[in-house]
């Protein structure tokens, strides 16, 4: 019995022993790994490498912006008439201007106008009541960018006067003026009825200012076609709307309009190839 008990005991030992040794190894393994995962940089799984790989861009479309052109009528009137009689006691005038869109750069064009002249000549002294219209195309040479519609043009018109002339003195031609000049003769003799036709050169700008007012500048060169004379010996010195002519067949002139716009209609621009 007591040889028994001395064998029990020491294998209960060499038991114990066994475990503390086997639990000493693995605690000695779990620190040496965890101490090698700690140095490591973590790396990203491969899965979400892959989808990220496999990602392709997706290209948005551009939009482009439509731009639409103001289609309508500009009616206005020539300041420069308007004003003269303001300081010029031998005018009256008035002349209403319009044009109409009819595509993108040609426009039809049109004034309608009265003046009251009376012109001093060295030996004649003539007053000139009439109206006139002028007809005719504007083409604008102008690229307009974003909302702008501004206008350099060049035109054409054909233009025709109705009109009376009133002789209202003259002088007769002395060849020898050895006791001087004669002197001026009163007539007032009216002739009516008279006519003229012609053809003009137009160059202009107009200008928006604001909203739907444009002002306005242009410069014209006249050819005269025909004119009605009063009699033989007295010839047309001015003609309402193709202003003085200078004896001959050609005349110049200008206005400075203010305008305002109406719109009608809109017509969207189509971009040019190769833009």
């Amino acid at each position: 019995m007591r040889h028994t008990l001395k064998y029990f005991f020491s294998f209960c030992f060499l038991i114990v022993q066994f475990l503390t040794q086997a639990q000493e190894t693995t605690a000695t393994k779990t620190t040496s790994e965890k101490k090698k995962s700690e140095g490591k940089i973590p790396e990203a799984p491969k899965q979400a490498t892959a989808k990220l790989d496999t990602i392709v861009p997706v290209k948005k479309d551009s939009i482009v912006p439509v731009k639409k052109d103001r289609y309508g009528l500009r009616v206005g009137v020539d300041l420069y008439r308007l004003t003269r009689g303001l300081y010029d006691k031998n005018y009256k005038g008035i002349e209403l201007v319009g044009d109409y869109r009819l595509t993108k750069n040609y426009y039809v064009a049109a004034e309608l106008g009265s003046e009251d002249k009376t012109t001093e000549d060295d030996r004649l002294n003539t007053t000139t009541k009439g109206t006139y219209l002028k007809v005719g195309f504007d083409y604008n040479g102008y690229e307009n960018w974003l909302d702008m519609e501004n206008i350099i043009s060049i035109g054409l018109r054909a233009g025709i006067s109705t009109f009376s002339q009133e002789l209202n003195s003259y002088k007769i031609y002395n060849a020898h003026p050895y006791w001087g000049e004669m002197p001026s003769k009163d007539s007032g003799e009216t002739f009516s009825g008279l006519t003229a036709g012609w053809i003009e050169v137009v160059a202009g700008v107009k200008v928006k200012v604001y909203n739907n007012i444009f002002v306005g500048f242009s410069l014209r060169m006249n050819t005269l076609i025909y004119d009605k004379k009063p009699s033989e010996n007295f010839e047309n010195l001015y003609i309402p709307g193709f202003n003085r002519t200078y004896a001959g067949n050609f005349g110049a002139g200008f206005n400075y309009t203010v305008t305002y716009f109406i719109p009608l209609y809109k017509k969207t621009v189509k971009p040019k190839k190769g833009k």
